[in-house]
């Protein structure tokens, strides 16, 4: 099993910064790609950002250029460094873990909502 924490979220102004962690403990070994998902009120989860095994990362359109993602060597850690940001951004941002053999685990996500 693997137990992921997400922290960092707040409020924040168009154009301002945030960092957001994740903490993964238990069976670290497991762990494939990490993701950040996130959702707006009204809206569907989507997908933000993928750092694969092999620590290569994609992100969508929507954030490419504005958000990093980072991870760790022993995969405890994952973080997501956003700047510029903009009041579409506004959302809750979950941390996703691939587990080899047992599908995607979740945290239990933070709110981020930035005005404008």
């Amino acid at each position: 099993q693997v137990q992921l924490v997400e922290s960092g979220g707040g409020l924040v102004q168009a154009g301002g910064s945030l960092r957001l962690s994740c903490a993964a403990s238990g069976s670290l070994l497991s762990i494939r790609a990490m993701f950040w998902y996130r959702q707006a009120p009204g809206k569907e989860r989507e997908w933000v950002v993928i750092i694969t095994e092999d620590g290569i990362s994609y992100y969508a359109d929507a954030v490419k250029g504005r958000f990093t993602i980072s991870r760790d060597n022993t995969k405890s850690t994952l973080s997501q460094q956003m700047d510029g940001l903009k009041s579409e951004d506004t959302a809750v941002y979950y941390c996703a873990a691939r587990i080899l053999y047992a599908g995607k685990n979740w945290g239990q996500g933070t709110q981020v909502t930035v005005s404008s």
